[in-house]
């Protein structure tokens, strides 16, 4: 049925990128040219349309139960084409506990880069959810190696599956029976988007072991560390990917859970009902309205100052980790500095290239 597969892929720990070359690898062993093409930040779009008889696909991670930001704004670049078909694989925080293969959550990850596609005139036929090894070390340590083997084996065949039914011309829409729960979980993915992508990027720092080699700089898919006071810094581009704390050789960079604690304690908890008290005490909000829309006004203060907060609490953290007293004690009150907090990235022997 296809003369040709162009698949687009973004990754940080090398899950959907390994994905993608299984896909490609299956689609060659019939005959057919298949090229893998990684987005990037300035990865161009193609310039002309897509023949009848070309399979477009798209892989990418689950981030914060959405499709990254860098995939949406890549597909909508893409140009128009009517009928060429498509798919979309999602890779997600797979886990196992004893025998049993636990699946994460898609949220809206597949469906908003289908409708995008939909409206491009593309006609979708394989949406594909595949639960690979949760990379997500800043809230739990790497799984083992053995689960994470176990695991990538049989996502292996899984994605042999999902390629050889395209290929057939079949139609694959295993993402369709997460849909009730996807649904359940979209406002969280919206909040992602509102909050998450922002404050998550402000609890990544450079630890007293950086050694200022810059392959964090250099490596980062959407370019969103950048040098502050000759130190990584991490702007609120980061998609949270976890690829710079995964691949740094040093080790050197950490989550701050002790100082987001606090810094978020302050920012969404103490310091919101401080302005809520004066603003009532000082008549500037009538009391009985604050009385009556107490959480509205919560949530507004909350997110109006605390988001402010967190930039400026950020700011002056990366500030005083100039001075190794203050580093050594932000980095010691961090889980990622355990050594059995294990870093990930997807197996290189999973990872067959033709």
């Amino acid at each position: 049925m296809y003369n040709k597969l162009i698949l687009y892929f973004f990754s940080g720990t090398g899950n959907a990128k390994t994905a993608s070359h299984w896909i490609a690898e299956k689609v060659k062993s019939r005959g057919i040219p298949a090229e893998v093409i990684r987005i990037e930040k300035n990865t161009p779009v193609p310039g002309v349309r897509f023949g009848e008889n070309t399979l477009v696909g798209f892989c990418f991670p689950t981030h914060g139960f959405n499709t990254p930001p860098i995939v949406i704004d890549f597909i909508r670049r893409f140009p128009k084409s009517e009928g060429t078909k498509v798919f979309l694989l999602n890779t997600r925080a797979g886990m196992k506990i004893y025998k049993l293969f636990t699946p994460g959550m898609s949220g809206t990850a597949l469906w908003w880069p289908a409708i995008m596609l939909g409206v491009k005139g593309y006609n979708c036929i394989g949406f594909q959810p595949l639960d690979l090894p949760s990379n997500w070390i800043s809230v739990h340590p790497g799984l083992r190696k053995k689960v994470v083997d176990s695991i990538f084996n049989r996502c292996w065949k899984i994605t042999d599956r999902f390629t050889q039914k395209l290929l057939e011309g079949k139609r694959v829409y295993q993402g369709f029976w997460g849909l009730p729960v996807d649904i359940l979980i979209s406002p969280v993915s919206v909040l992602y988007y509102l909050f998450g992508r922002f404050a998550l990027s402000k609890t990544y720092f450079a630890s007293y072991k950086c050694n200022n080699c810059d392959k964090c700089i250099k490596d980062c898919p959407v370019q969103a560390i950048i040098h502050v006071d000759k130190r990584p810094y991490w702007t609120y581009k980061c998609e949270s990917c976890m690829h710079c704390m995964n691949y740094c050789p040093e080790r050197a960079i950490e989550t701050g859970h002790a100082f987001i604690f606090l810094l978020w304690w302050l920012a969404f908890t103490l310091v919101p009902v401080l302005i809520i008290n004066l603003l009532g005490q000082y008549n500037i909000i009538p009391p009985d309205i604050i009385k009556s829309g107490y959480i509205y006004i919560y949530y507004a203060v909350q997110f109006g100052v605390g988001m402010w907060i967190i930039f400026g609490g950020y700011r002056l953290m990366h500030f005083l980790m100039r001075f190794k007293w203050i580093n050594y004690l932000i980095t010691w009150t961090s889980l990622t500095r355990f050594r059995f907090w294990r870093r990930y990235k997807a197996p290189r022997k999973f990872l067959r290239i033709n």
